[in-house]
């Protein structure tokens, strides 16, 4: 799945991976992962998610990535929120007290020390990406996260077969093998899920950022 592929569902508006609410597992899981109040939590891939709004609205300044302008702009414009616009880097900056997107290429992004995050939240992203970019975005979530950042990951899993992906079924072996040596994983729940009118498991992971040697 290459850029254009995303470029082509939001300018179709085949978004059938947008959520119209906020998801359960978000607001039942993460006041228990441990983000300090008021820390910085990065939401990678994050569309016009309905989620930032409410991690924003929990305290949190919050940092999301998104390839498609037509969804940053949405998300403003659902939520009547003004955002300031500027260029960084390759990417355009959209901010607001609270939440900044940045319109770009994720896996490109390098943050300087200073916005390294506190914390970060994954309800589509990882599962939405072909074996060959998993690593590297796993890679990128790094680079942004600060020492000890903690966060939350919601993969699913279903026969494989059953479903035309994306999303990508992820068993917890590889889901493990992906953050090895660099996150400590730890599942925290696990549910029954429809992913395109099929059964299938939603399943929910605490990460903790490894120490740096």
């Amino acid at each position: 799945m290459d850029s254009e592929f995303w470029q082509a569902k939001w300018r179709a508006n085949e978004i059938g991976f947008h959520q119209a609410e906020i998801h359960p597992l978000l607001t039942r899981l993460w006041p228990a992962i441990g983000v300090p109040p008021g820390g910085r939590v990065l939401v990678p891939l994050c569309g016009k998610s309905h989620d930032l709004i409410w991690l924003r609205h929990q305290g949190y300044e919050v940092v999301g990535f998104e390839l498609s302008e037509r969804a940053v702009t949405a998300l403003f414009a659902e939520h009547e929120l003004t955002p300031e616009r500027a260029s960084w880097g390759d990417f355009q900056r959209y901010a607001v007290p609270g939440l900044t997107v940045y319109c770009g290429d994720f896996f490109a992004a390098v943050p300087a020390t200073a916005l390294l995050c506190d914390g970060f939240y994954d309800r589509a992203a990882l599962i939405a990406l072909a074996p060959p970019q998993r690593q590297p975005y796993v890679d990128a979530v790094q680079r942004w996260c600060a020492p000890a950042a903690r966060g939350l990951l919601i993969t699913v899993e279903y026969p494989v077969g059953t479903i035309t992906a994306p999303p990508f079924s992820l068993a917890t072996a590889e889901v493990s093998a992906l953050y090895a040596g660099r996150f400590a994983l730890q599942e925290r729940m696990r549910q029954r899920a429809d992913v395109k009118g099929q059964a299938a498991l939603e399943v929910a992971y605490e990460l903790v950022r490894a120490a740096v040697a």
